[in-house]
């Protein structure tokens, strides 16, 4: 099937939606899956609490929560036009951030990221996972690729690097069968077929147990990776999702709105992209939400349909201004960690900020990693 016709009748399945419908329709998404986890977590704390008491207790799969009492969501939106500082044309190994504050500071030790980050290799036949912590690089899994290229552009690790997730042994080129494992490879298990593996974000987590795909062309399957069988309900036809770490907020976009969203509130926001640049892919998504989902990293969406990482500027849901960040030259990407890290991938380095956008140090990258993939930051 030809991709590029592909994307244009997806585009064309989505039904006209109005501002009420676009946030009536994110809240009861968030609610939804919000009450769904809460479901989860409680059946698991009640037989927790039997064990301990020596008593069998029947849980009932399919059971309800009771409904909270609704809340008032509140709700941002921003007609004022949107500040953006120009950005120069991009080199050519992607675009650039405003020029601000440059740095003269020498790069930080490593301890600037204490945690494990996790690096994906594409080598010839296989995909490797590389789990760097201080100065050490340990290889993990290790999943061979095919000429297809559905591992290639589907492979990805959750935000508490517990698990991976890709689809392989596609029959058309298009979906075939999920699959999870552990960082290290071990643990290789079958969760779902027909899963689509086109898209510059095929694979989307909630959180580091919940997995968004699409089942064909136009279906939404939210995977509890625990359980490895898909959640019952109906998780939404939001497109463009991006939830921050611990699965709280979500980014999405309806009918070309974007927002951000929990149990409660929403965020519409607007971005303008650079026009010197924005003719050159098909539009623009949000890549990773911080922490209060005040704020998204915004990347470029290819004109085909495979893979994308990068991102190049940072946008406030709340007042729909671009953040102005502590650095100057080419940005590959910006990742919001769990503990409220931000991490600016650039050339040869890694410039690690705070919740607030504050300079805490740098890390240079290895060698061996600098032209690889940046999948995850695990505090």
């Amino acid at each position: 099937m030809n991709h590029d016709r592909l994307r244009l009748d997806l585009a064309d399945l989505a039904g006209e939606v109005t501002p009420v419908d676009l946030r009536d329709r994110a809240l009861r998404t968030s609610r939804r899956l919000g009450i769904q986890r809460a479901v989860a977590t409680s059946a698991a704390a009640v037989v927790l609490l039997a064990a301990a008491a020596g008593t069998t207790l029947a849980v009932r799969p399919n059971g309800q929560a009771p409904t909270p009492a609704p809340a008032g969501p509140s709700i941002t939106s921003s007609p004022s036009p949107v500040e953006v500082t120009p950005i120069p044309e991009p080199s050519a190994s992607g675009p650039t951030e405003p020029t601000i504050q440059p740095s003269t500071s020498p790069a930080q030790p490593s301890s600037a990221l204490a945690g494990t980050r996790y690096y994906l290799e594409l080598a010839d036949r296989e995909a490797v996972i590389h789990a760097v912590r201080g100065d050490s690089d340990d290889v993990g899994a290790r999943i061979p690729l095919a000429p297809d290229r559905c591992v290639a552009n589907t492979i990805t690790v959750s935000p508490d690097g517990k698990r991976l997730a890709w689809v392989q042994d596609t029959t058309d080129g298009m979906t075939g069968t999920l699959m999870t494992a552990s960082t290290d490879g071990s643990g290789k298990r079958k969760l779902l077929t027909g899963v689509l593996c086109l898209g510059s974000n095929a694979l989307v987590w909630q959180g580091g147990d919940r997995l968004m795909v699409q089942e064909g062309v136009v279906r939404s399957v939210l995977i509890d990776m625990v359980a490895g069988k898909p959640f019952d309900g109906d998780p939404g036809q939001e497109t463009n999702r991006c939830w921050s770490a611990d699965g709280r907020w979500l980014a999405a976009v309806s009918e070309g709105k974007p927002y951000v969203a929990d149990e409660n509130q929403l965020h519409s926001y607007h971005y303008d992209p650079p026009k010197d640049q924005a003719w050159k892919w098909d539009g623009w998504r949000a890549r990773s939400v911080s922490m209060d989902g005040r704020y998204v990293s915004i990347g470029w969406v290819g004109t085909d349909p495979s893979r994308r990482d990068d991102s190049f500027t940072v946008v406030d849901t709340i007042t729909s201004k671009v953040v102005k960040l502590p650095v100057a030259g080419t940005v590959k990407s910006i990742q919001f960690a769990a503990d409220g890290t931000v991490l600016v991938r650039q050339g040869s380095r890694i410039v690690v900020l705070d919740s607030s956008f504050r300079r805490v140090g740098e890390v240079e990258e290895p060698q061996d990693v600098r032209a690889m993939t940046l999948l995850a930051y695990v505090p």
